[in-house]
């Protein structure tokens, strides 16, 4: 959630975050009244407890004067102002009990409403939707097929040429939108597995394998909750929800901590199968690998102190590029509009791989600098000096494999349909330098 000061001192910030979002500015307007509404109740409870504690001053020293009294009179006077106090007391009880329902009923309100407010967007990020993205940069140069004589032939035809995807017997098994990876496509995850983890040790990440399955306060606490939660694969005998990144388990590894400052950063790369339900994705990306529910990804995280956040943020989108270089596919990077960031990103930083015979370029990595949002909802804390203070996070993708795959495989095909491998993926492959056709 947003430091609730920013909505005291400065709502319009809130609003305008909305308004470029595209998402309710009115929700700001409740959200203030439901505060002061808040403030109030609490105000009230504070205030009648305190006078019921100063009332229990009054009748615990009237106890044992009444059990010192000396005379019939003197008992009978302790004795009336007694019962006089405590009905008193009684009846300030009743109140103080309505009073702690009011305040803890407008907590109630006020925090369902944060709940609906996405984080505060970078000024610096695009207005606009899904296609008003900025172009930072485009890397090497989409192959002409064409003019080398080859007809490019798709990922799926290649990988069936391979005998590396199965997409046929995916959905046998499990549905549509479901694959096995076979023999060569098998491997070629793993190798890609073994790079990323290569290249997040050397630069200091703590590899982790963290669970699929998590709690609902994991995932409210995440933002997947709200506008995503329609993506999300809920157990509803156990309620707890399959991940669709392991962003989710990496965050709430620390929920409920404080952490030392002089530890920070702290960053992790977490491998995890993911679970997308693809809702509203009906006729989209049909054929192969490109959109289905269920992948391997490695996810990079990160926690550091808040003014270090962009900078972390620069830095993982500068690990995603050494590792997309490594595997020599054209790609660009883009800074992500308002409209499809997501509830919990402040800025977006997208890369995107060519893909030849779709002649447009998709997603394979992203990464989000989600400033404090993620941190305050799962009450992840760092202790400064003799303060704590919310902590900041930011998550990045290293390798989704599916898409990888598919751009690794279209990018790299030879006329007779084979797939040159990367030189940085030969070492995890016993040398080999390309996948040929089955016979």
């Amino acid at each position: 959630m947003i430091d609730p000061l920013v909505l005291r001192t400065d709502p319009d910030r809130i609003r305008e975050s909305q308004r470029r979002r595209g998402e309710n500015v009115e929700l700001v307007d409740e959200l203030v009244a439901a505060d002061i509404a808040k403030r109030q109740a609490q105000t009230a409870f504070d205030e009648l407890r305190s006078e019921q504690k100063g009332l229990g001053k009054r009748i615990g020293p009237l106890q044992g004067a009444l059990k010192k009294a000396g005379t019939d009179e003197a008992r009978q006077d302790a004795q009336t102002e007694l019962d006089s106090l405590m009905t008193q007391a009684q009846a300030l009880s009743d109140r103080v009990k309505e009073a702690e329902r009011s305040a803890a009923a407008a907590g109630d309100v006020v925090d369902a409403l944060w709940l609906q407010v996405s984080n505060l967007v970078n000024l610096e990020s695009p207005i606009g939707g899904e296609e008003d993205f900025t172009v930072l940069e485009e890397v090497g140069t989409p192959r002409d097929f064409e003019a080398e004589g080859i007809e490019a032939r798709d990922h799926l035809e290649l990988g069936e040429l391979l005998g590396a995807i199965d997409v046929e017997r995916g959905a046998k098994v499990s549905g549509s939108r479901f694959f096995y990876l076979t023999g060569p496509g098998a491997l070629l995850e793993f190798a890609l597995l073994n790079l990323a983890m290569q290249q997040a040790v050397e630069h200091g990440l703590v590899p982790m394998i963290t669970p699929s399955l998590v709690l609902p306060s994991a995932m409210e606490g995440t933002g997947f909750l709200g506008q995503a939660a329609e993506n999300v694969y809920r157990i509803e005998q156990d309620d707890m929800y399959l991940v669709g990144t392991s962003e989710v388990p990496l965050a709430g590894y620390h929920s409920d901590e404080i952490i030392d400052g002089d530890r920070l950063p702290l960053r992790y790369a977490g491998w995890s199968s993911c679970y997308r339900r693809e809702a509203g994705s009906y006729g989209k990306d049909t054929r192969g690998i490109i959109r289905v529910h269920q992948f391997d990804k490695v996810e990079m995280f990160v926690f550091c102190r808040p003014e270090d956040a962009e900078a972390e943020h620069a830095q993982l989108l500068a690990w995603e590029r050494e590792f997309v270089d490594a595997l020599e596919i054209p790609y660009r990077v883009i800074d992500v509009a308002t409209g499809d960031l997501g509830s919990s990103a402040a800025r977006k930083f997208d890369i995107e791989a060519w893909v030849p015979t779709q002649g447009t370029y998709r997603e394979i990595t992203s990464t989000s600098n989600t400033t404090e949002f993620q941190a305050r909802r799962l009450r992840i804390r760092m202790r400064d000096g003799e303060q704590t203070r919310p902590l900041a996070t930011l998550n990045g993708t290293l390798c989704a494999m599916p898409r990888v795959i598919v751009a690794l495989l279209e990018n790299h095909q030879q006329a007779d349909g084979s797939v040159a491998i990367p030189a940085a993926l030969r070492p995890f492959l016993g040398g080999r330098s390309a996948f040929t056709p089955v016979q």
